[in-house]
């Protein structure tokens, strides 16, 4: 397998993180997207939503990393990423999903870089911009964490929720969010950094960092 992504890019972070729990190997293909790589007819032919992660499989080329998770839990049985049993899988899609869908839309690149030019917004009013939506989004998934009784991960062993919510958690504390309020976010966040695999997904540890 090789997964075309960018060592920062927050949906190429779960998929490494997917692909490091289910132990998968696969060759890390940078695409630069300060540079609109992801934009040239060379990926696009590839894949139309000129997005990162896409991953190259035997069958094809995967695209969108939610449904790539999805996929890779259903031709991979071991190490499901997620849990047993019909209302533990709701939840973690629940939470997973709240990330994903709520928050990459208004905070993805495109979007930011648009707020600057043409709209003029300074970084200071970017920056502010970023942070209510992550607490639109964190805090109730923090609340929700605290029903469930959370402990070091969602369930028994990080999954798809983990993938998701890690990736999160380095952009919001990249752009000085107050994470005070989600001490049962931030516990699982260390749980899932002490492992090897989310230590193997970091951004810091890719080719393409810097």
């Amino acid at each position: 397998m090789k997964l075309y992504g960018y060592w920062r890019s927050s949906t190429s972070y779960r998929l490494r993180c997917a692909l490091e729990l289910k132990g998968i190997g696969y060759e890390n293909c940078p695409i630069n997207l300060l540079e609109s790589a992801q934009k040239e007819e060379a990926f696009t032919s590839r894949n139309p939503f000129a997005t990162v992660p896409m991953l190259e499989t035997e069958s094809g080329d995967r695209a969108q990393s939610m449904a790539i998770i999805e996929w890779l839990d259903e031709a991979y049985r071991d190490k499901p990423l997620l849990p047993s049993g019909l209302d533990h899988r709701y939840i973690a899609r629940e939470l997973a999903y709240a990330i994903a869908t709520e928050l990459h839309a208004p905070l993805n690149l495109p979007v930011l870089k648009y707020l600057k030019d043409p709209l003029g917004h300074n970084q200071e009013e970017i920056d502010t911009w970023y942070r209510h939506w992550l607490a639109k989004t964190l805090h109730p998934v923090e609340a929700r964490l605290a029903q469930l009784e959370s402990g070091d991960f969602l369930f028994n062993a990080p999954g798809m929720f983990e993938c998701v919510l890690i990736p999160q958690l380095y952009n919001a504390r990249r752009f000085a969010f107050d994470l005070s309020e989600c001490p049962r976010m931030v516990r699982i966040e260390s749980a899932c950094n002490a492992m090897e695999e989310f230590k193997r997904a970091h951004p810091d540890n890719q080719p393409d960092a810097h």
